[in-house]
């Protein structure tokens, strides 16, 4: 038996009703007060370099 890919495709698209996974765009687990200190006193002396 041979399929087209459009065939395979269509099993688990159509009759499963899977779709496309697609990542969020920021992370769930996100720390915007982590993130906002880091910047505030860590990116300074990073930029100032050694």
């Amino acid at each position: 038996m041979s399929l087209s890919r459009a065939s395979v495709w269509r099993l688990p698209t159509g009759r499963l009703g899977w779709r496309l996974q697609r990542p969020e765009r920021r992370a769930a687990e996100r720390d915007d007060a982590a993130i906002a200190r880091w910047i505030a006193h860590e990116w300074p002396r990073i930029r100032k370099g050694p």
